[in-house]
């Protein structure tokens, strides 16, 4: 836990610190999210809900995740890529 507790602070005061999004999982799901650059938010793709991240600062309180249209949604080789690529 020091470690992780390290590397957020080596990363703080730049935006959105990525590593943070390895240690966050979905309110809803439980499952891991997964940060999207082009929308600034964090993806649960188990049940397709973005959360913004505002300031920096993830907000996971479920009434501000918005559902992702199906056409948006990466498909499930995708997101297994993603998920590889994450844990790499």
């Amino acid at each position: 836990m020091v470690r992780a507790s390290l590397m957020l602070l080596k990363d703080a005061g730049r935006g959105f610190c990525k590593s943070l999004s390895q240690i966050l999982v979905c309110p809803l799901s439980k499952q891991p999210l997964r940060y999207s650059e082009e929308t600034n938010s964090l993806i649960s793709d188990a049940i397709g809900v973005s959360f913004p991240i505002k300031d920096g600062i993830p907000c996971l309180v479920p009434m501000d995740g918005k559902i992702i249209e199906a056409d948006d949604m990466p498909k499930a080789d995708d997101a297994a890529d993603l998920s590889s690529k994450n844990n790499q």
